[in-house]
């Protein structure tokens, strides 16, 4: 399953924007202040929306004024296109939109339509509500009303749970199993107690070592190749060992070839750790249904980063995740495909939204051995410059 076209209205920097044709893996590219942030926090706000309710997800974003665009009232009005689900073959919608009355959050309308099996005709609503009131389809394909206890909560956190909606419960289940990734160096250094979190590395990395261990015990060939992908971008290292200590922690030891004694984690670089976390984060024995990653670029050597893009690149086709990806490093972009670039640039306040497959230039380009990053810093993407 994955996201085939976004688009966002009144969404914090989007007045009114449509992403298409959303490969498995896209690569934002774009000056400080364009959107990239804002775009990566949609994700954020529906998984918040979906798990807690709207006015949460709001609240937590500052309120309703906050996160509709600057100059407008509302309403904000989000819609997401699928496909690839197991559930059904048709292109499904979920379309959220969201407003104030009597000064409070609710939502104004939901719908998530999908054509059914063997049916002729447009897509069909099978979930439609508005202020907490509506219809969805049942097992004998006729509209059942249904009222929900808050007209801030969204249907299909309730309905994806029921066996009888299937395409809502995979819906559920995608948007609740996303991942956004700021790794933050000083985080991912700490010792982890063996009795953490270790299921997936955390979204800043601060259980780096708890999860490090998770791979080493669980899943010794997959530990073993991010090894050996250590060893050739990072110069004599050998292995990482993340050990038990005494009390009953778990700490990282870096193992080079000139010394007999490790290095611990908070004696290696920057690089090295941002790295071990890149790589465990994209060789998760479980990956995620949708991965963002903010600036992966940080702390690493220009040479490591279009291999680093490359690894993206196949984590989004080895499994069923899709990766969005942000970036401010041309030779990142040396690592992508030219149709998973986008780029954002700013026209009257609002972000616009660009893709490189769009310009026939751009492939002319590439084909004679340009690349992506070069195009970038030449000027060719305008308005992704200061």
């Amino acid at each position: 399953m994955r996201i085939d076209s976004i688009r966002l209205k009144n969404f914090r920097m989007f007045r009114d924007v449509r992403l298409n044709k959303l490969p498995n893996c896209c690569v934002f590219v774009g000056a400080n202040g364009t959107g990239k942030t804002s775009l990566f926090d949609l994700f954020g706000f529906l998984y918040d929306a979906l798990t807690y309710n709207v006015k949460h997800a709001l609240t937590k974003r500052g309120g309703f004024s906050e996160v509709v665009s600057r100059g407008q009232s509302g309403p904000i009005e989000l819609e997401l296109k699928f496909r690839d689900l197991k559930t059904t073959s048709s292109l499904v919608t979920y379309c959220l939109i969201i407003d104030l009355v009597n000064n409070r959050p609710v939502v104004k309308r939901e719908i998530l339509k999908y054509r059914p099996k063997n049916q002729g005709g447009g897509p069909k609503h099978f979930l439609d509500f508005s202020l907490g009131l509506g219809k969805v389809i049942a097992y004998d394909n006729q509209y059942q009303e249904q009222k929900l206890v808050s007209s801030d909560i969204l249907a299909l956190n309730g309905l994806g749970q029921l066996q009888q909606f299937e395409v809502a419960g995979e819906l559920r289940h995608f948007i609740e199993n996303w991942h956004i990734s700021d790794i933050q160096i000083n985080e991912a250094r700490k010792m982890n107690p063996i009795n953490g979190y270790n299921e997936h590395l955390s979204h800043n990395g601060d259980n780096l070592a708890l999860f490090a261990r998770s791979v080493y015990d669980n899943y010794p060939d997959k530990y073993q190749e991010i090894m050996q992908k250590m060893a050739r971008r990072v110069p004599g290292l050998s292995f990482c060992e993340p050990v038990i200590t005494e009390e009953g922690r778990i700490l990282l030891k870096f193992q080079e070839h000139a010394f007999k004694a490790p290095f611990l984690s908070w004696q290696v670089s920057d690089g090295t750790i941002s790295l071990l976390s890149y790589l465990l984060l994209l060789h998760d024995p479980n990956p995620h249904t949708l991965l963002c990653v903010e600036e992966p670029n940080n702390q690493l050597y220009p040479d490591i980063l279009m291999i680093l893009a490359e690894e993206f690149s196949l984590y989004a086709l080895m499994g069923e995740s899709q990766v969005f990806v942000s970036t401010h490093s041309p030779d990142f972009l040396n690592g992508a495909e030219l149709t998973e670039v986008f780029w954002l640039s700013k026209k009257d306040g609002y972000t616009q939204v660009h893709t490189t497959a769009e310009k026939a230039l751009f492939k002319k380009l590439v084909d004679v051995g340009n690349l992506p990053g070069a195009l970038w810093t030449e000027g060719f993407f305008k308005g992704a410059h200061p």
